[in-house]
Formats: C-alpha cells, structure tokens, sequence
C-alpha cells in the first residue's frame, strides 16, 4: 500500500467534490422545491437522526480507524464494529418504532423521523465498512462507497423535479432507497477491495476492551452529538419550522464551504498516528501545513461573503440569500476556527490524549449549548451563528494551550492576521464598488497583496507545502 499524502488527497478530494456536487444538486432541489415549513420539518429530523446515530457509536469509530493504522488486526475489529452497529441499532429503531403507538402518525415530525430513520439505520450499518478502509488508507475505495448514495439521489430527485411529481412523500422514498444502496454497496465493495473476511462475533472480553478504550471517545461523541446540531433541533421547537429552514441554509453551504478541510481531515489521523508513534518526531512541516490551512480558510471567509448574495438570491428566487447575509457571515469566521481545532483535535488523538479531549469539548459543549439557550430566543439565526462562533474560539484556545508543539506558538496571530485581511479586503471591496463580480476580483487581489505584505505567504512556503505533499 502506498503511503502517499498527495495520491490520497487527490482520491478523498476527488471524492468530496462529487459528494459535494450532488449534494449541492439535492440542497438546492430541496430548498427551492419544497415550501420552507416542509424544508425546515425535513431537516430537523435529519438533524436529530444525526445526533441520535453519533451518539449510538460511542466513539468507537475514531477508534476504530486509530487500532487499524496501528498494525491491530482488521478482521477483529470489523468483527467487534459490526457487533456493535447491528445492536445499537436495531435496539434504537426498536425504540422509535414502539414509540409509534403513542404518537400521531397523520402528520408532524415522528413520521419522518420512523421514515428518514430507516434510512438512515442502513447508512450506520455501512460505517464500520467505511472507518476499515480508512484505517486501511484505502482511500480511492472508501471514496466509491461515500458517494454512491448522493449521486443516486441527486439523479433522482433532478428526474422527480422535471416530471414536476417532487414532493415531501418523494423526497422520503428517495432517500430511503438511496441509503439502502449505499449500504449494499459498500459491503459489495469492501469484500471486493480488502481482503478482511466479513462476520460479526460476540467477543465479550475483546468487545469491552474497545468499549473501554473508547471511554473517553465516548464522552466526545455524546458532546460532538449535541453540538452538531443543537442549535438546529433548538430552532425547530422554539422559533420555527421557517427560521429552521432559512438557517439549516445557511448552515449547509457553510459546510459545504469546508471542502478542503474535509479532503484533508480523514488523511491527517493515519498520517499523524504513524508520525508520533516515534520517540524523537519530527513536526517541523506541521506548522507549515497548518498555516496553510489558515490562508485557504480566510480565503473562503472572503469568497462565501462577496458571492452570498448575487448567487443564492439569483438561485433561489430570493427566499435564502439577503435574509441570510448576517447568518453567513458569522458563520464563516468560525471557519479558520474549524481547521485549527480539527488540526490539534487530530495530533491530540493521535497521541492517545482522548481525556484532554473531551474536557475541550465539554468546555465548549457548555459555552455553546449555553449561549445557544440565551441568544437564540432574542436573535434567533444571528444568535445561533454567534454561540457557534465563540465555542469554536473557546475550543481552538484550549487546544492550543494544551498542545505543546514546538513551532506552534504564532499559530494563533497567522489565524487573526489572515482573517483580518479577509474581512478588510471584503469591506472595501463591497463600499467602494458596487459591481459584485468586479468586486469579486479587487478583493482577492487585495487579500493576497496583504497577505504578502504581512509575510503570511512567502516562496519559502509555497516550496515547502510542494515538498509536504510529496512525502
């Protein structure tokens, strides 16, 4: 197997943008096709689900893909992952289904949530598939297997929007049926590619083994759970189905904006659990590669604002653009944010500091959850994008005071110096010219002219990422 950092970018990047594309595809079928209450009733139960199935993992799959880059053998864990997957979640689907004869099943959430959620039971079926050929630095397999069910269902739904039969009842079986094939797929897939036989044994001690080392995981995954879209389900029953709507918008596209931290994320755990199992590391590049990462993150700040409002009006007939300029805008300053604390929440797990972890998250767990119950009655969607914004900084903080790497000291003034730019070059960019694409160009000439100007781009840099990328 080839340990390439560059081939497996290219592969998970490759991956991502077809991902991403179809996802696009299916927003934006969703958003401008469904009526902003169904919208907003669709992804508050999507956004439970997501929790409901981070939290049945019990931090086993971050594990899990640790123990396989270590050398421990695959067919043990697959064995004991899918032990694992299968209970949880049948027991769960049980639950929701008895649940069923104490609600009404005419209308409201509880049917989407039985719906959606046997769809979603087959994609958490598929993920020990997934987090193995992850261990496994399989990356060109694993990227097969994440966009099947995309493609499927961004397919589908453009064929539903031209016949003109896409509704919320067409939408469920789409997705339904689109998670069922990414499931099959992937153990299709996974016993054509590997060479890990596919059982599922009960191994009481080895299974409380890896339910023990995934304790303080564990405590991550439940915080992870309740940030990931607390503020969505907190929308949904306390403001409205609409506000939901016009925020989970917002909140999408922000995601999606995350594209070159999402190629890089998965690559960075194998590549940093085989660099610190040394007992002399060499970390000099880590800065580099992380200062990167501050400049692609800025950059993005500056391009999601300039754009927000000519394209997303433009594409949605102008129920999610204008409405949405504030939200963005808060949201993408937490992006910076977002790479750092993957960066150091990789290194720190790398290096087996699992408890360190979960008391940054349930640090920022506190300050979200927390911030979230006290804005998001007075400023609703702003107040949602500001708690996010301050947990993230409170996150990267904690971090970067208990991760003692040498060179990492400045990391936090590249953060600031490359944001600054970003917002200045935006700033005047949008005062002094009004034609947004015009502007478009001004700004990120100006953002790179500053960025020389402040030295947080040299061509001693550019020659070292180039060497980075061949290791």
């Amino acid at each position: 197997m080839k340990n390439n950092l560059l081939k497996n970018l290219s592969a998970n990047t490759i991956q991502l943008v077809i991902n991403q594309l179809s996802g696009l595809v299916i927003f934006y079928i969703l958003s401008s096709g469904l009526d902003k209450n169904s919208f907003g009733q669709l992804n508050l139960a999507l956004a439970i689900l997501l929790v409901v199935f981070n939290l049945l993992s019990l931090g086993i799959d971050h594990v899990a893909i640790r123990k396989i880059a270590s050398g421990y053998p695959s067919h043990s864990i697959l064995s004991l992952y899918l032990f694992h997957v299968l209970i949880t979640g049948i027991l769960f689907y049980g639950v929701l289904l008895t649940g069923s004869f104490f609600f009404n099943l005419q209308n409201g959430l509880y049917p989407l949530l039985l719906l959606i959620g046997l769809g979603k039971l087959m994609i958490y079926f598929s993920t020990p598939f997934k987090q193995l050929v992850s261990g496994l630095e399989q990356f060109r397999t694993l990227a097969f297997m994440l966009i099947v069910s995309n493609v499927v269902r961004g397919i589908a739904l453009t064929v539903l929007v031209l016949l003109h039969i896409l509704s919320l009842q067409t939408t469920i079986i789409i997705f339904i049926a689109g998670d069922i094939l990414e499931l099959a797929f992937c153990i299709w897939l996974f016993k054509r590619s590997t060479q890990v036989p596919v059982s599922v044994s009960y191994n009481k001690i080895a299974y409380i083994a890896l339910l023990r080392e995934a304790l303080p995981q564990m405590g991550v995954a439940l915080i992870t759970s309740a940030m990931a879209r607390f503020d969505w389900i907190f929308i949904g029953f306390m403001v409205s189905a609409i506000k939901l709507a016009e925020y989970s918008f917002a909140y999408k596209v922000f995601e999606m904006s995350t594209l070159p931290l999402l190629a890089i994320a998965p690559i960075l755990l194998p590549w940093f659990t085989k660099l610190f199992k040394h007992t002399v590391t060499d970390t000099s590049n880590l800065n580099l590669l992380l200062k990167a990462e501050m400049i692609i993150a800025a950059l993005t700040i500056l391009l999601l604002n300039i754009l927000w409002v000519p394209v997303i009006d433009a594409l949605t007939a102008g129920k999610y653009g204008t409405v949405n300029v504030n939200t963005t805008f808060i949201l993408t300053l937490c992006i910076p944010f977002l790479y750092l604390n993957n960066f150091l929440w990789t290194i720190n797990f790398a290096l087996g500091r699992t408890k360190m972890i979960l008391t940054g998250f349930i640090i920022t767990l506190i300050v979200n959850v927390g911030l979230d119950i006290l804005l998001i009655p007075f400023f609703k969607n702003e107040g949602a994008a500001a708690a996010f914004l301050i947990a993230s900084i409170v996150q990267g903080i904690f971090y970067l005071y208990k991760t003692q790497i040498a060179g990492f000291n400045g990391i936090l003034l590249n953060l600031f110096v490359c944001t600054v730019c970003a917002v200045l070059s935006l700033i005047l960019a949008k005062t002094y010219i009004l034609n947004y694409y015009l502007s478009l160009g001004i700004a990120v000439i100006l953002f790179f002219v500053l960025l020389f100007l402040t030295i947080q781009i040299r061509l001693a840099d550019i020659k070292g990422i180039r060497k980075l990328l061949a290791v």
